[in-house]
């Protein structure tokens, strides 16, 4: 096709599959849907705003409440329908994109198809965030937006906050933009907003898609210094929160201990159930302080099957550099977990 851009030939769709199964621990999700009563505080707020009107341009609505939820000047705050599409933004304003390797795909699918040039480099031992690694990157060249997520997916790692800074000095000195992606920093107790207010080459991505539990709903944002901010928002579409989005999201900012609560409960399943699979005699799980965990078997192909044959789904990743037998456990709730840890223990005798 003449009409399209060369370097969209060969690009690839998002790397997922569905699969239905009785137990699905293979996306991440919180396991709980939002409670009813909010469902409805969300759906009166909802039915009372005018669906014949556009929605607020850029979400000020949203962004007010995250500004105080935050404590985050609401002109540094950018709210999208989904983190991916800030994603897209940071790509397509960089110069290159550098990441990490293994990764979350869409770091690397966003660089694909804004056509930027895109370089990774390997995690360290032990999943370790590749400091050095990524220093060397950024001194060659031109500047451009580095992705670090903490936790770290698919590994589930927490970086340690020095090595972060690091990173992200560099990333000042050079000119680079730092984006540390906190997807599931309520899994974690970690939070990088002290790093990004005293360096404003450091921005902030989060989701309501984990603990918030609106992984069906599809919003994230962004925390950056105004005038960062203010470059990505512009390349964003205007009006795309949409008035329903906005009643969500607007409704469980008004209960934001929610979030932390959940991500309490689901840390403490996490932990349960990494420390009854260490007594599994040829799975072995890594350490996590996501939702989520990998655990490493001597076939993955043949623990994926045992498992589905049993109802419980999760995601294969030993497809990923570093990750071979590896498969990733989202965290789901305690009946779940127990289900999985059966199904785990059946395994072995496949």
């Amino acid at each position: 096709m003449d009409a399209f851009k060369p370097h969209l030939s060969g690009l690839g769709a998002y790397p997922y599959r569905k699969v239905d199964a009785a137990i699905k621990l293979d996306q991440n999700e919180s396991p709980w849907d939002l409670p009813e009563d909010l469902k409805n505080r969300a759906l009166e707020r909802m039915r009372l705003a005018p669906w014949n009107r556009y929605p607020d341009m850029h979400a000020e609505g949203v962004r007010a409440l995250l500004s105080r939820f935050l404590e985050w000047p609401a002109e540094g705050i950018v709210v999208a329908p989904g983190s991916n599409f800030l994603l897209l933004a940071l790509a397509q304003a960089a110069k290159r994109v550098l990441d990490t390797s293994p990764s979350f795909a869409f770091y690397e699918g966003a660089a694909r198809v804004t056509a930027t040039p895109y370089r990774s480099v390997p995690l360290g031992p032990d999943f370790a965030l590749p400091v050095d690694g990524l220093v060397r990157e950024m001194d060659e060249g031109e500047a451009g937006v580095v992705f670090v997520a903490t936790p770290h997916a698919p590994t589930g790692a927490a970086f340690p906050v020095p090595d972060v800074a690091r990173v992200a000095a560099r990333a000042r000195e050079r000119g680079w933009i730092l984006a540390i992606d906190e997807a599931y920093c309520q899994f974690s107790g970690t939070d990088f907003r002290p790093l990004a207010r005293e360096n404003p080459n450091v921005v902030i991505l989060r989701t309501f898609s984990k603990a918030f539990g609106l992984g069906g709903v599809r919003a994230g944002f962004l925390l950056a210094v105004p005038d960062v901010a203010g470059k990505l928002q512009a390349m964003l579409p205007p009006f795309d929160v949409p008035v329903h989005t906005a009643a969500i999201i607007e409704t469980v900012l008004e209960f934001p201990a929610r979030a932390a609560e959940v991500g309490a409960r689901l840390a403490a399943e996490r932990d349960r159930v990494i420390a009854a699979l260490g007594g599994h005699p040829t799975w072995r799980p890594c350490p996590s302080r996501a939702n989520f965990f990998l655990v490493r078997t001597p076939d993955a192909e043949a623990a994926w099957r045992s498992l589905l044959a049993r109802g419980i789904l999760v995601r294969r990743q030993d497809h990923l550099p570093g990750l071979a037998g590896c498969l990733r456990v989202s965290v789901g709730t305690p009946e779940e977990n127990d289900a999985f840890l059966r199904a785990a223990f059946e395994a072995t005798t496949d």
